[in-house]
């Protein structure tokens, strides 16, 4: 029996590597823990904590221990790591993904039932 061919679209990628993902989600919230980094993307926690892990020896995070919690600053002027791209800094990515830059308190948008960004509310 003959299965249908395998159209090009069905193919498990994506732009966006779950390095890229964990830095935009820390740029978001920073005080986020590894088990909500790792839910938001996908991945498993041992995942998350080795790609932040990764981005912190990199220099794009730096990690502060406060009390039983980490914070992390994203230190958005650091290049690409891509020859093709190290012209640009992760601020831009950053920017792209939360509509403002890596600012280490910057609280992350209420999001919705659908994970929607929530509606503004007028006072």
């Amino acid at each position: 029996m003959e299965s249908a061919p395998r159209r090009r679209d069905d193919k498990p990628w994506t732009f966006l590597t779950n390095h890229a993902r964990v830095l935009i989600a820390i740029a978001r919230d920073p005080g986020l823990r590894v088990r909500d980094v790792a839910q938001d993307i996908g991945i498993t926690e041992r995942a998350a904590q080795l790609i932040i892990t990764d981005l912190e020896e990199a220099g794009y995070l730096t990690r502060t221990r406060i009390g039983r919690r980490n914070r992390y600053t994203v230190n958005a002027d650091r290049p690409f790591r891509h020859p093709a791209e190290a012209d640009h800094d992760v601020q831009a990515l950053i920017e792209l993904f939360t509509g403002r830059g890596a600012s280490p308190g910057a609280a992350r948008p209420s999001r919705g039932a659908t994970g929607a960004p929530a509606p503004a509310r007028s006072l």
